[in-house]
C-alpha cells in the first residue's frame, strides 16, 4: 500500500493525498474520503519517504544529565507533552553527567540530519560544548542554564536562594551552606553566590569551613553536614543547594542530637515529593520545572518551523514554600 493506491481508492489525485498527509489544505469532502481509506486499509506513511520528501525527520533529540532526577523528570514530561502534540517523536539521551558523552550526543544528533532540533538539559559548558553547539545546523534550545547568544529557558536560581536565605536569617545567625560543584553555573555557582550575598546584606560572616561542596545525593548531604557540625558545632541553619542534600543533612543533624528547627533550621531547593512528607517537612524553593520543559519545547518548535534564527531567552519564576524545617 502506497500513496498512489490511497489516491486511487479515494478517487483523488496523488497530490491531494500528499497535501493531506503533510497537513496542507484539502477540502472537507476529500479529507473525509482519504481519512476513510486510510482507516480502512491501516495505511501508515513511511517515515523514511517523508524525510526524503520534506527534509524533516519529525524527531527531536533531548539530552539529559541523569534519569533518576525528579526535576529532570518533570522537565521531560513538559517537553514530551508539547512535542507529541505537534507530531514529533523524542529520542532521549542520558549522559550520566559525563561531559564528553554530552558533546558526543550533540554531534551524533546533528550528523546527517538525524533530528530536526535538540533540547539540551545542561549542567556545564566546556570548550567542546561551545564548539559543538556553535557548529550545529539545526535549532537547539538550552534548558536549565543560560548561554549567551543561544535560545534558553532557565530558572532564577540566584534570586530564589537569595530570598530564601534572607528570610532564614531573620531567625538564624550562624548559617552554613552545602552546595554542589560550581562548574554547574545555575545550581552550583549562582546558588552559592546568592547565599553569600544574602548573608553579606544582613551583616553575617560565614566561616569557610561552614561551606561545603557535595554531589547531588543524600549521602553526600549527610557527609557534608557532618563536616560542618564538626567544624562549627553551634551552626544554627543549613542552606542546601538541593532537596536531596537537605534530606541527608537532616538525617545527620538528628544523629548528632540536633532538633530541627529548634537547634538547626534546614532549607533545600527543588520542592521534590519527599519534601512535603518528611518530618519535619522541608522548607524549599519551588521551580516550575514542567512548565519550563513546555516552554523549551514550544521555543524549539517555533525555531524548527519558522527558522528565523533569532535567539530567545526565558527566565522562569519561583515560589518559596515555608514548611516546618524552619521557624
Amino acid at each position: 500500500m502506497d500513496i498512489n493506491e490511497i489516491a486511487k481508492l479515494a478517487g483523488v489525485s496523488r497530490a491531494t493525498v500528499s497535501r493531506y498527509l503533510n497537513d496542507g489544505y484539502v477540502s472537507k469532502e476529500k479529507r473525509e474520503l482519504i481519512a476513510h481509506v486510510i482507516n480502512e486499509t491501516g495505511y501508515v506513511p513511511s517515515q523514511q519517504a517523508r524525510t526524503l520528501r520534506t527534509g524533516k525527520t519529525k524527531l527531536v533529540g533531548v539530552i539529559i544529565p541523569k534519569v533518576n532526577s525528579h526535576s529532570i523528570g518533570r522537565m521531560v514530561a513538559g517537553i514530551t507533552k508539547v512535542l507529541s502534540r505537534d507530531g514529533y517523536q523524542v529520542l532521549l539521551a542520558n549522559t550520566d553527567n559525563d561531559e564528553k558523552v554530552e558533546v558526543d550526543y550533540l554531534n551524533l544528533f546533528a550528523e546527517r540530519n538525524k533530528v530536526d532540533g535538540i533540547i539540551l538539559i545542561a549542567t556545564v559548558f566546556t570548550h567542546a560544548h561551545h564548539r559543538a553547539i556553535d557548529s550545529l545546523n539545526i535549532p537547539v534550545v538550552i534548558l536549565g542554564q543560560r548561554l549567551d547568544a543561544h535560545s534558553c529557558v532557565y530558572q532564577d536560581d540566584y534570586h530564589a536562594v537569595y530570598d530564601l536565605t534572607h528570610s532564614l536569617l531573620k531567625t538564624a545567625h550562624k548559617p552554613g551552606y552545602i552546595g554542589v560543584y560550581e562548574k554547574d553555573v545555575a545550581a552550583g555557582l549562582e546558588r552559592h553566590r546568592a547565599f553569600l550575598d544574602a548573608c553579606s546584606s544582613m551583616g553575617v560572616v560565614v566561616a569557610p569551613e561552614a561551606q561545603q561542596s557535595a554531589t547531588f545525593t543524600v549521602d553526600s548531604g549527610y557527609l557534608c553536614a557532618e563536616k560542618v557540625l564538626d567544624a562549627v558545632p553551634d551552626v544554627d541553619a543549613l542552606v542546601c543547594a538541593t532537596d536531596d542534600i537537605a534530606f541527608g543533612a537532616m538525617t545527620c543533624l538528628r544523629e548528632y542530637g540536633k532538633r530541627i528547627p529548634e537547634d538547626v533550621q534546614v532549607t533545600g531547593v527543588g520542592d521534590s515529593k519527599l519534601s512535603k512528607i518528611m518530618i519535619p517537612s522541608l522548607t524549599t524553593v519551588h521551580f516550575y520545572y514542567q512548565t519550563s520543559g513546555v516552554e523549551a519545547a514550544k521555543m524549539l518548535v517555533d525555531a524548527m518551523t519558522d527558522g528565523d534564527g533569532v535567539p530567545r531567552e526565558l527566565r522562569m519564576g519561583y515560589e518559596i514554600y515555608a514548611r516546618t524545617s524552619t521557624r
